[in-house]
């Protein structure tokens, strides 16, 4: 019997052992398959970085473009020497079709060209020929074509022949960022980027950008179609009423802007309300999640990019902004959507709206069986709103009501574990645990080493109630290991 334990002890250990093994040998094969990834990321990033030099060594403007503050377009202007295949016009669509990957492309620039003399005038040879402009990067001679195009280039009957064409490029052919990097400072970033809003083009530009921000406006203004306005933000968001100083670069003074986002039609202010083009993807997820007849409260409404879709939705809403540029775009929003009979409007502070229009209404909706939505879309701030709700409707009546609101709150973290702090802080607000009973989503990365968190609960019947206030002012010590939150609608 002692023999048999003590088999049954040395199995124990040879396969504790060999899961140990296991394990490691996992570990080891994921930094194996980590390193890989990392080299071969390494290596892609080094042959865009080569190609972009490389393309950069045919288009670079001319360098006495560097540290102009004053767009000049016609000093960009260069000729450049490319590769061009001849090719009859009788067949000249196909071979262009077959030929599309190794093809010139540049912003204004046709790809067909006509041929010209050794003294520069055209052809005269009844126009049988064109010549098809290619892209110096892909091809260098003749026997840079891909098997593809050589097959393509025999069967039309096609010479497998390279010219070279002096192609005059001019500020029109350029991209905006070719613009920039000529113009700024060598070794300094770059940034064409911007956020739009309409015809606006929002811009975040750093410090050693700002001397040159006159030029970068009217090259996003020339570059982009559609855009006449371009500004810089010049401070950070006003946590009060969720707008910021800007300056306008480039274009017109017109700060109205008009957007269409998830086929909903907003007009507003720009420099006086809050808006992000980016945020279009929370709206539209937060707006999945209700249901015809449905109750939305909207604490911190903005112009509307949640009340006016709920409202479509066939939902009731209560939207509140204490903005008043927000509360005055708001009603006129709700007016062009045709929305208007389904939104009751407030313009007060958080709190204020809480413990007031919400407070009066909030009994009666919870005896329907429509759910009710909470949505506090003030990522600096909401969080610490949360208090609001604490002991609310007073003590708990005898008949419990059970449809208790579902709150979908925003919150900004830095941590290394967002989620965690975003719930902990709204279980410090609450002055309750939310362990298991809560989801939190990751909605955007603002900066980084800054998220932008949802967490989504039913708020909890002891925090509605004073009782629940009463007898525990304190928040509950947390278990030592957090729970991961659970989607309550699982």
């Amino acid at each position: 019997m002692a023999a048999g334990w003590r088999g049954s002890g040395r199995l124990l250990f040879l396969l504790q052992k060999h899961r140990s093994c296991v394990s490691q040998f996992h570990k080891v094969n994921q930094f194996a398959r980590i390193s890989l990834q990392f080299a071969t990321l390494v290596q892609s990033q080094k042959a865009m970085t080569d190609q972009s030099q490389t393309d950069l060594g045919l288009y670079k403007p001319p360098s006495t473009v560097r540290g102009m503050t004053d767009l000049d377009r016609a000093a960009f202007s260069q000729t450049v020497s490319v590769p061009a295949i001849r090719i009859p016009t009788s067949v000249l669509n196909k071979v262009v079709k077959s030929l599309k990957k190794v093809a010139l492309q540049r912003p204004g620039l046709k790809r067909v060209v006509e041929e010209l003399c050794e003294d520069g005038n055209k052809d005269s040879s009844e126009g049988e020929h064109r010549l098809l402009l290619l892209d110096p990067n892909s091809i260098t001679s003749a026997d840079s074509f891909g098997s593809e195009e050589a097959e393509a280039l025999k069967a039309y009957g096609v010479p497998q022949e390279i010219q070279k064409y002096e192609l005059q490029l001019t500020y029109e052919n350029l991209k905006s960022e070719e613009i920039l990097r000529a113009v700024l400072p060598e070794g300094q970033d770059v940034t064409s980027g911007f956020s739009r809003v309409g015809h606006i083009a929002h811009m975040n530009l750093r410090d050693h950008q700002l001397p040159y921000r006159k030029l970068i406006g009217q090259v996003i203004i020339d570059k982009n179609p559609g855009i006449t306005c371009v500004v810089n933000k010049t401070n950070t968001i006003d946590s009060t009423y969720r707008n910021f100083l800007m300056e306008v670069l480039a274009g017109e003074s017109n700060m109205v802007a008009k957007v269409r986002e998830n086929g909903v039609f907003y007009e507003f202010d720009f420099s006086r309300v809050y808006w992000n083009p980016r945020l279009s993807t929370e709206h539209e997820r937060i707006v999945s999640l209700l249901q015809r007849g449905d109750t939305v409260v909207d604490v911190f409404a903005g112009v509307g990019p949640f009340a006016i879709p709920a409202a479509r939705r066939g939902c009731e809403v209560f939207a509140n902004d204490l903005n008043p540029e927000s509360f005055r775009w708001l009603q006129h929003n709700a007016k062009l959507n045709k929305v208007d009979r389904k939104i009751t409007s407030f313009n007060m502070d958080g709190r204020d709206f809480i413990r007031g229009p919400v407070l009066e209404r909030l009994p009666a909706l919870m005896k329907g069986s429509q759910k009710i939505h909470v949505v506090m879309n003030l990522p600096a701030l909401a969080l610490e709103f949360l208090d609001a709700f604490r002991g609310l409707l007073g003590p708990e009546p005898d008949q419990s009501l059970d449809n208790l609101p579902q709150v979908h709150c925003y919150g900004f973290s830095k941590e290394d574990d967002a989620q965690r702090d975003v719930v902990e802080r709204a279980e410090a607000s609450l002055k309750t645990s939310l362990q298991g009973q809560c989801s939190v989503h990751l909605v955007r990365n603002v900066a980084p080493n800054k998220e932008m968190m949802c967490v989504s609960f039913t708020l909890p019947r002891g925090v509605l109630y004073s009782t629940h206030t009463q007898d525990s002012d304190v928040l509950e010590e947390p278990n030592p290991k957090k729970q991961k939150c659970e989607d309550p609608t699982d």
